[in-house]
């Protein structure tokens, strides 16, 4: 099965944080087929372990599953839902939008987000977003008791409509391209670990709970205690007029490394990545002539920056593929860097060895 095929697969899948079951079955199907044994911690990460060369640093390769969304907090007694934001949801993005009541498999609530209508907007109002905690869900309801009977809860999860969306011949729109294009990739080096004939301890966790503060990835870190952690996730492109000024990552140009990450915005984290990762990720791609695009940037924060401090620390790395439009209904990616990402990923693995030095020092 192809990369595009999972990822738009995956795409129209519901998992909003701390609701990822219905992702997590599908990737536990995908794992049987390509004969990897697996497990699921209490958390519900994934977690397949292909045991390797014992001498060897023990890797931890992660990806989560997880999407943004929202969390029913009221039903109104005319049928109308609040909610409450589950992660980084733009709100200037939001009004109009289509999204999924996720009530549970075969009965899923389609609903919009109201927008005023724009004959009764003032001018004032024209220029302004709607806070989060304003936000009105209409799902066709006409009472309390109509919600309800359709299983609409405190509680109940909320996603973005999931869709897919062809972009040229190679570009793919949708919803939670992240990370659901860090899925596909993860899969895909899966492949490659179930044929291989030698190679490192290597751990591919799809972790849980990323979008709620970074929870799940650590538990797994915590029972795994990897000596090296690589983490695919979305790099943000800045091939678009708005963000031109943020860096030189390109759509179709190739996989990405983050050589620096800080969040910045409250949580005072982030990832300065391992000397020896970098040089890994680095001579890997120019033995197989791939482009390796560079990105550092503020404001970016992932699972690693608390994985890195497991235990006596781990070596570890961002690796990921471009991606447009960040936390938007529609996010855009390019098939083309996903799979040269599963390939960069794959032989890098198989080049760790227990002549592999996790010294930060100079060779």
């Amino acid at each position: 099965m192809a990369i595009r095929d999972d990822l738009e697969a995956l795409m129209m899948i519901p998992g909003l944080s701390g609701h990822e079951e219905r992702v997590a079955t599908a990737i536990r199907s995908r794992l049987d087929k390509l004969g990897l044994t697996h497990r699921t911690d209490r958390l519900g990460n994934v977690i397949a372990t292909v045991e390797g060369d014992a001498d060897a640093p023990t890797v931890m390769l992660f990806t989560h599953m997880d999407q943004l969304g929202f969390i029913v907090r009221k039903v109104t007694d005319d049928g109308f839902i609040k909610v409450e934001r589950l992660g980084g949801v733009p709100e200037r993005a939001l009004a109009s939008q289509a999204v999924l009541l996720c009530v549970g498999e075969g009965r899923d609530v389609p609903a919009i987000i109201t927008n005023k209508a724009h004959h009764a907007t003032t001018p004032d109002e024209k220029y302004q977003v709607v806070r989060a905690p304003d936000l009105v869900i209409d799902a066709g309801f006409a009472s309390r008791d109509e919600a309800e009977g359709a299983g609409i809860r405190i509680g109940t999860p909320v996603v973005y409509q999931p869709r897919v969306t062809a972009l040229g011949e190679h570009r793919v729109a949708g919803t939670s391209v992240d990370d659901r294009a860090g899925c596909a990739v993860q899969l895909a080096v899966g492949d490659a670990l179930a044929k291989r004939a030698s190679g490192p301890t290597v751990h591919v966790v799809f972790s849980v709970q990323e979008e709620f503060n970074l929870r799940g990835a650590v538990v797994a870190a915590q029972t795994l205690k990897p000596d090296i952690a690589i983490q695919i996730d979305l790099m943000l492109a800045t091939d678009t007029p708005d963000m031109s000024e943020r860096g030189d990552m390109v759509l179709g140009g190739g996989p990405g490394i983050s050589l620096y990450s800080f969040h910045g915005r409250g949580t005072l984290n982030g990832v300065i990545p391992h000397p020896a990762m970098v040089a890994l990720m680095e001579n890997t791609a120019s033995r197989l002539s791939i482009p390796l695009q560079r990105s550092a940037q503020v404001g970016v924060l992932t699972d690693l920056s608390y994985v890195q401090l497991v235990g006596e620390g781990v070596a570890s790395v961002d690796v990921g593929f471009p991606m447009r439009y960040s936390h938007s209904s529609l996010e855009v990616c390019d098939v083309r860097d996903l799979e040269a990402l599963a390939q960069l990923l794959a032989d890098a693995l198989a080049s760790i060895d227990p002549r592999f030095s996790l010294s930060r020092e100079p060779a």
